[in-house]
């Protein structure tokens, strides 16, 4: 089998298993308890809020674990516009995950605007498109670091200047960037940033959101008083210790693995190109590594999916989160990728498993199938 469908999910890290187990079996205490037992506990979860931090330029106590992307995006967005009432609207894109997506939907049923911004053609959300409809009344901009469906890193920066110049708190679903690019919180001045471990090569079902010191949010859980009396609930920690290991992990071997990954890329497409596949690449130059997005003239996206699938191949037709609905994506709806091409969208995203001769293999199955 050969699993070239990284952003939807990565192999958890043989250290970072190794660790999970220790907690999981061991050294298994609740970390809230102030007995003996509780200490490697909390602990770990102590160590990993350091590691995470550093991984990320932030201080320990601005990462706050949650059960992954989705809760952390929620979190966000829901609990920072209650900040000030006249404040309300939201500003987001376009083509953001359906965690961002379906939150600012569900906002719009309590009574709070969201606007949501055009891309480029390269699904780049311009500056000047924010400046253009933020107002003194926008509480939050909630722009993805980097696009799960085409890659496309986005000017988070510039984006984050706009915002607060208008009094607007800014966050960003950094999901798919976490442990793949060079990320510095501090550099690109966000308040809020979200993040999944199995992206990652950590455990399902963890994350992190990080606030900015000075940012107050309300509990998105309440109960106890686990992460600093703001995120209620039992801490699961082996997957936090799980998730620390595997970002600095994937941090010390980042420059490494980005060259790497980008040579699998070129393989792929050098030999879809010399056997004359008509196709499209989806996103700009500055895109996450390891990601390809091709729309192929005239195909069938679902049927190149599953005829690969039967060749023991596993990649996708877009989000993981999306794949029981078998549309044309949102994403490649607001890129407006000619309807000749759309349908025949599918996205190869390598990660640190995949080699070059499951490269070679993918697209001498690809160009089969297609020649068929």
């Amino acid at each position: 089998m050969i699993y070239a469908d990284n952003a939807a999910t990565t192999k958890l890290d043989s250290d970072a298993l190794e660790t999970a187990m220790l907690f999981l079996t061991g050294e298994y205490g609740n970390a809230s308890q102030p007995y003996f037992f509780a200490k490697p506990a909390k602990k770990a979860i102590s160590e990993a809020r350091e590691t995470i931090a550093a991984c990320i330029g932030a201080e320990p106590d601005e990462i706050y674990f949650t059960s992954g992307g989705t809760e952390s995006n929620n979190w966000a967005i829901k609990s920072s516009v209650f900040r000030n009432a006249k404040m309300r609207t939201i500003i987001t894109s376009k083509i953001e995950h359906h965690a961002v997506l379906n939150t600012c939907a569900a906002m719009e049923l309590l009574d709070y605007p969201v606007t949501y911004l055009p891309v480029t053609d390269e699904g780049i959300v311009q500056p000047e498109k924010l400046s253009e409809y933020i107002t003194d009344n926008t509480g939050l901009v909630s722009v993805m670091l980097a696009n799960n469906e085409i890659g496309t890193i986005e000017p988070i920066k510039e984006l984050t200047r706009i915002a607060h110049e208008h009094g607007a708190l800014f966050h960003t679903d950094a999901v798919q960037a976490v442990g793949h690019i060079p990320i510095n919180v501090k550099e690109l001045d966000v308040d809020m940033l979200s993040a999944s471990a199995h992206k990652f090569n950590g455990m399902k079902g963890s994350g992190f959101l990080y606030i900015r010191k000075g940012v107050e949010l309300y509990p998105y859980v309440d109960g106890g008083s686990q992460e600093h009396g703001r995120r209620a609930g039992t801490e699961n920690v082996a997957a936090i210790a799980a998730m620390a290991v595997a970002l600095k992990k994937n941090c010390n071997r980042m420059e490494e693995s980005m060259k790497r990954l980008r040579k699998l890329e070129k393989i792929l497409l050098d030999e879809l190109t010399f056997a004359g596949v008509e196709y499209r690449r989806n996103g700009n130059g500055y895109r996450l590594p390891g990601n390809v997005n091709i729309s192929i003239k005239g195909a069938d996206g679902e049927m190149l999916l599953h005829r690969l699938d039967l060749k023991g191949i596993c990649i996708s037709t877009g989000s993981a989160c999306d794949s029981v609905n078998d549309r044309i994506s949102h994403v490649i709806e607001a890129i407006h990728v000619p309807e000749e091409y759309a349908k025949g969208t599918i996205r190869i995203s390598f990660g640190a498993e995949n080699t070059e001769e499951e490269t070679l293999a993918i697209a001498e199955a690809l160009i089969g199938v297609l020649r068929k």
